[in-house]
């Protein structure tokens, strides 16, 4: 039985299956077959080294989504009639990061096959492995934008080559990678940027942006015709999302970001995205609200409503 054929068996069950959908969506924007973006949840984060808790981050991401609006008034649309289908959290947690990396993959190529965009939540970083994997399979000109605080260019972390630290170095053996928004460096990412001259990795830097004024052009520009993009959350100013493994001082704010990802969605065409490294703080929603609102938003510009 298919991940897919599982979830039409669990969906059948009337359990209040809106509670658990992103946005809370009905059935009519909600079912597998007639939506156009599925949402599969993978949560997971055994190899997190610092603050734990991005297991919990889907699910979190999930329940503020049913608080926000539906219609989006930058865009004039209300995107969720796209059709919305969320999937059941995979099991993952007990897995290796081997494992869960194939489990992730055979998941999105599933996704990918059946001609559905997938939205993947995490989870650790690690998660984006699998999914990236899966795209380039479908996808075979394709790139990764990376929006991520860190470089994660280790080759290998705390002796596993399949760490968050380590998930843009795995990241480019699959495909060309462009990173925006670093900001923390390890001596073993620096030497790696160094020394490599494969050109698969082209790091953007804060430091870079700030001497820059048409970055974002720089980074469309590095990207191939098809892309994958992947978001650590801790991209942006802490101030703003504080709720994650590993934040770092600056960063993103909220325009700006929707500004590069507008630019991107105009001029390449995305195969999926992930939005990573939630680690909910109790009492406090505001970085689930957040990432919440950047999936719809996302989805919105990947999704124009034809006018």
């Amino acid at each position: 039985m298919t991940f897919m054929e599982e979830k039409n068996t669990a969906a059948s069950i009337p359990v209040n299956a809106e509670s658990r959908n992103y946005m809370g969506l009905e059935e009519e924007y909600s079912s597998l077959k007639k939506s156009k973006a599925v949402i599969f949840q993978a949560p997971y984060d055994r190899t997190t080294t610092y603050i734990h808790g991005a297991v919990n981050g889907p699910a979190a991401i999930i329940d503020a989504s049913k608080y926000m609006e539906r219609y989006d008034d930058e865009l004039n649309q209300e995107t969720f009639k796209i059709g919305i289908h969320t999937m059941e959290p995979l099991a993952l947690q007990e897995l290796s990061s081997e494992d869960m990396v194939e489990k992730v993959y055979a998941q999105a190529l599933e996704l990918l096959k059946a001609n559905k965009f997938p939205v993947m939540l995490g989870g650790e970083h690690t998660v984006s492995v699998g999914a990236v994997k899966a795209a380039k399979e479908m996808f075979p000109n394709l790139s990764v934008l990376q929006l991520d605080a860190h470089y994660d260019l280790r080759d290998v972390y705390f002796g596993s080559k399949l760490n968050h630290g380590c998930v843009a170095r795995r990241l480019s053996e699959i495909c060309p990678i462009v990173q925006a928004g670093t900001r923390s460096m390890s001596k073993e990412d620096k030497e790696y940027l160094v020394s490599d001259t494969s050109g698969r990795v082209k790091a953007i830097s804060v430091y870079d942006i700030l001497e820059m004024p048409m970055w974002k052009d720089v980074v469309t520009d590095a990207l191939s015709e098809n892309v994958y993009i992947t978001i650590d959350l801790d991209v942006f100013d802490p101030a703003l999302v504080p709720a994650t493994g590993t934040p770092e001082p600056g960063g993103f704010g909220w325009y700006e970001t929707l500004s590069l990802l507008r630019e991107v969605t105009k001029d390449k065409k995305v195969v999926g995205f992930d939005v990573v490294e939630l680690c909910p703080i109790k009492d406090n929603i505001t970085s689930d609200f957040f990432a919440a609102k950047l999936i719809y938003r996302l989805l919105g510009y990947i999704f124009p409503a034809k006018k």
